[in-house]
C-alpha cells in the first residue's frame, strides 16, 4: 500500500509539472519549487482550457508545523511519519487529499498530502511537516495564516486509500 501511494503522488506531481493550460492572455512556466498554473499563447486560433488540474479554493487557514518529536512514529493513516516529506495533518480532510498551500507573506507554495490527524490546538486547521514549513519559510514564526487550495484532476477519480 505504501509504494502504491507513493507512485500515485509522484505521478500527480509529474502531471502537475508537465501539463499546460491554453489561454490567450499570457505565458507562464512551471518552476519545480513553485508550482503554478501554466499557460501558453495560441495565436489566431480558438483557445480552450486543456488543464487537467482543478484548484478548488478552500480559503485561508492557520497552519503550524510538526516534525522532530513525531519523526518515525505512526501517523493516523498508518504510515510512518517522515518530517522531510511534504505531508500535513487535518482534523477534517480525508487522507490522501492533496493541497496547495501558499504563504501570502512570501508567495511560496508547496503541495502536501493529508496523512495524519491534527492539529489539536484551538484555532489551527493544519499541521504541516517540517519540510513543508521550511519550503514555505514559516519555521521561525511557527504559525502562519496560509491560502489553501485543494487539487483534483479533471476526469480522474483516484481512490483514496485509508488504513484504519
Amino acid at each position: 500500500m505504501k509504494s502504491l501511494t507513493k507512485v500515485i503522488i509522484i505521478t500527480i506531481m509529474i502531471l502537475l509539472v508537465g501539463f499546460t493550460l491554453v489561454t490567450s492572455e499570457s505565458t507562464k512556466t512551471i518552476e519545480p519549487a513553485n508550482i503554478s498554473e501554466a499557460t501558453t499563447v495560441n495565436n489566431d486560433e480558438s483557445t480552450e482550457n486543456t488543464s487537467i488540474v482543478n484548484y478548488i479554493e478552500r480559503g485561508n487557514m492557520y497552519a503550524s508545523w510538526y516534525g522532530p518529536h513525531f519523526h518515525g512514529k505512526t501517523t493516523a493513516n498508518g504510515e510512518v511519519f517522515d518530517q522531510m516529506a511534504f505531508t500535513a495533518a487535518s482534523k477534517t480532510l480525508r487522507f490522501g487529499t492533496l493541497l496547495k498551500i501558499t504563504n501570502p507573506r512570501n508567495e511560496k507554495s508547496v503541495i502536501v498530502r493529508i496523512n495524519d490527524r491534527g492539529p489539536y490546538i484551538e484555532g489551527r486547521q493544519l499541521d504541516l511537516s517540517k519540510a513543508a514549513a521550511q519550503a514555505l519559510g514559516m519555521t521561525r514564526r511557527g504559525v502562519v495564516k496560509v491560502k489553501v487550495e485543494q487539487l483534483s484532476l479533471k476526469g480522474v477519480n483516484f481512490p483514496v486509500i485509508t488504513l484504519n
